[in-house]
């Protein structure tokens, strides 16, 4: 099967094991270049060590390259600020963009949720880490019963936290509520991220809490559990840490709230353990990105040879 091209920007901790993942298990994908600005990096050693196209000068070398052309699509993992620049230096090309910062300028995408409905957008966004874990739980919940409030706690190891997480705090959180909303469907989301300073490092957890008017514990259960089910064909070690709980709740105060709500808190509690691609089980957080942003892109070029034989 001929593989379709694509570059990545970035070549920290995500943009590494994101070349990695797609140079070792992609099927219709191949990294065409690692893009970085510290020509002394890992990622673009790595890069260099499996023959892949190392620029160390940003996109602008990228698009200086004659195989520039030649690349369909473009993975940015780097930061939201700088994603902003690339996307005014890219928007005029005939390249897909997709974006693994909180710059939120295109669709937030979660591929268990709405893929299918923007494989042929121009930019696509992957939301956050802690939005790929905790919305598809936040959409499970809603197709049954509506959410009225959903709050979701991720937690992830400092270890796992480059530089580029650490700047994006703000946004992290700031775009993982709106996604709770958007693609969630909950009437009102909040995001909470926790870097745990812990060592040995611990593997990512998630907590997600809705609360919904009523609803059957059973089917809840029940979707939420296909819901795991189906991050899991591209996260396998996306899983349950213990049994979902069920709680009724009467005058409950949220902040921003002009009135107390009642009804049943749905909590769930999730493990999300790493592949070990490139990086080690507990940056779960990451893997959860990389893999999504893969998925998305193996769909795309699905999609890119559908629409050239049509």
């Amino acid at each position: 099967m001929d593989k379709l091209s694509v570059a990545i920007l970035g070549s920290g901790n995500i943009g590494t094991d994101l070349m990695v993942k797609i140079h070792s298990i992609s099927s219709n994908l191949e990294v065409g270049a690692l893009v970085g600005i510290d020509p002394h990096s890992e990622g673009l050693r790595r890069a260099d060590s499996l023959g892949i196209v190392a620029c160390s000068n940003g996109l602008e070398e990228l698009m200086g390259l004659p195989q520039f052309d030649d690349i369909q699509i473009i993975l940015d993992a780097t930061s939201a600020k700088v994603h902003i620049d690339h996307y005014a230096k890219l928007k005029d090309t005939t390249k897909q963009i997709i974006d693994l910062t909180p710059a939120a300028i295109g669709p937030f995408v979660i591929p268990t949720v709405n893929l299918k409905q923007h494989v042929s957008e121009a930019n696509v966004n992957m939301v956050t880490c802690g939005g790929q874990a905790t919305i598809p739980i936040v959409h499970a919940v809603n197709r049954v019963h509506q959410v009225t409030y959903a709050e979701i706690i991720a937690s992830i190891s400092s270890a796992s936290a480059g530089p580029g997480t650490r700047a994006n705090i703000d946004e992290f959180t700031q775009t993982t509520s709106r996604g709770i909303e958007l693609l969630g469907c909950a009437k009102r989301g909040k995001a909470i991220i926790i870097l745990n300073p812990a060592n040995p490092p611990l593997i990512m957890r998630a907590t997600i809490y809705c609360l919904v008017a009523g609803g059957d514990a059973s089917e809840i259960q029940k979707s939420v559990m296909d819901g795991i089910a189906e991050v899991q064909q591209y996260v396998p070690g996306y899983r349950l840490k213990q049994s979902i709980q069920f709680e009724e709740v009467k005058d409950l105060y949220l902040a921003d709230s002009k009135e107390n709500c009642s009804g049943q808190k749905v909590s769930v509690f999730l493990e999300v353990e790493g592949a070990g691609h490139s990086l080690p089980a507990y940056a779960g957080n990451l893997d959860i990105m990389t893999s999504a942003a893969m998925v998305t892109a193996q769909e795309m070029a699905v999609n890119m040879k559908r629409e050239f034989i049509v």
